[in-house]
């Protein structure tokens, strides 16, 4: 008579029983993925929907090859479909849903609110400028009908908005007052402010610093977005948290290099932060004639604190920044460095606050520091447009206390070529 085989080698049975046991040990501590809803203006390789919602599907690596996001892509809206759109091909590979509207995108034909968070990925398509040269993106109407359907179900769930909360300052704050009245966990912002510095540096917590000089390039209504909430990162990090701002000013031309000579701005701060931009590291001035459309963008805080932000497209292409202690006198400054190469590195780590919030309901940052440089962006770009006035902004005094603070981040992965999947 044969032996039963589960008798016949029991020592190898008690282990594959053994690991069958521990993995759902191990399986059971690890909480479910938070089943999420994209919204995005449109979906094509490289876009902003691309390097924050394509890592839920490809891992933060953007290839397969990385760590898994604790999200999983319940459903996504697109608003537009561009020629070179990739969402449908990755909707069949892996397997969610395209609903053709916001409200069945979050309901997923439940006829109430269905998934856990919501990433309003708004950035890129075929919209309208306004007439101060801001790109209409419809961050508005994709919360409203977020909202609509908060409203029908009786709950809400974390949400997060790329960038800017708006592109004006009626709408960012109706979003923002929206979110308080529903107690709706609401985040924002760039992926420059905590992304890599070189050197590791950030304004020492509840120290006096009165001004800050900073580099900003690329358009000013989407680059100087960045450069202006990554300047903010710092500053609220200053003595007595934030505080507001009293008035911006946006100067162009001549004016800038009128400002420069008579110095409006720390001389030794503007060196310290060009020193930190490639290409600047030995000393080398800026060649005025290499930039044709010079900005300087100055915001007076309410504690008497001055930011100066300068736009030098052609000379200086990073964003940077340095300050000066009010204490000692010393002067300390960084770059804030961003992979410009797949997988974009600087976005996963946007995405480790997003994944936080979502799975425990409390924003990894302020969304006070985003709606206020979301006004300051507005007011300057206003400033701008009416010839540099300087424009009181009392509705920006945005009082608030940090509960972030920056840490450098573990080196970034190789980059390889944008072009590559």
């Amino acid at each position: 008579m044969r032996t039963p085989p589960v008798l016949a080698h029991p020592s190898r049975w008690s282990f594959a029983l053994l690991l069958v046991l521990v993995a759902r040990v191990v399986l059971a501590d690890e909480p479910p993925p938070r089943r999420v809803a994209a919204l995005v203006t449109e979906y094509r390789h490289n876009s902003h929907a691309d390097v924050i919602v394509s890592r839920l599907l490809l891992t933060d690596m953007l290839d397969g090859t990385g760590r898994e996001s604790p999200l999983k892509l319940a459903s996504l809206y697109t608003d537009q479909k561009p020629p070179n759109d990739i969402s449908r091909l990755l909707a069949a590979s892996h397997r969610f849903p395209i609903k053709p509207s916001i409200a069945e995108t979050l309901t997923l034909g439940t006829g109430k609110l269905a998934v856990e968070g919501v990433l309003l990925v708004a950035e890129h398509g075929n919209y309208p400028f306004s007439a101060t040269g801001n790109h209409q993106y419809p961050k508005k109407r994709f919360w409203d009908e977020t909202i609509k359907v908060f409203r029908q179900s009786g709950r809400v769930v974390p949400v997060f908005i790329d960038k800017h909360l708006s592109d004006n300052w009626q709408d960012a704050k109706a979003i923002y007052d929206t979110a308080r009245e529903l107690k709706i966990p609401l985040m924002a912002g760039s992926s420059v402010s905590g992304s890599w510095r070189h050197p590791a540096a950030d304004v020492a917590r509840d120290a006096r610093v009165s001004e800050i000089v900073a580099f900003t390039y690329g358009t000013t209504d989407a680059y100087g977005f960045h450069g202006l909430e990554a300047v903010q990162a710092l500053a609220e990090q200053r003595r007595g948290g934030e505080t507001g701002v009293r008035s911006v000013q946006c100067l162009s031309g001549d004016d800038v290099w009128k400002a420069m000579d008579e110095r409006m701005f720390d001389p030794e701060l503007f060196a310290a932060a060009l020193k930190r931009a490639p290409g600047f590291e030995s000393g080398k001035t800026v060649d005025r004639k290499a930039v044709p459309k010079p900005l300087l963008m100055i915001v007076e805080y309410e504690d008497g604190l001055r930011v100066f932000l300068l736009e030098l497209n052609g000379a200086v292409n990073d964003w940077t920044a340095a300050w000066r202690y009010q204490d000692d006198r010393r002067i300390e400054s960084t770059r804030f460095w961003t992979q410009e190469a797949r997988p974009a590195a600087h976005f996963s780590l946007l995405l480790d606050g997003i994944e936080t919030m979502m799975r425990t309901g409390t924003p990894t940052w302020p969304v006070e520091r985003t709606l206020l440089t979301s006004g300051v962006l507005d007011a300057l770009l206003q400033s701008q447009t009416q010839g540099g006035k300087r424009i009181v902004t009392p509705y920006l005094h945005i009082a608030y206390q940090p509960t972030w603070r920056w840490k450098q981040p573990p080196p970034p992965p190789p980059g390889r070529p944008w072009s590559e999947q």
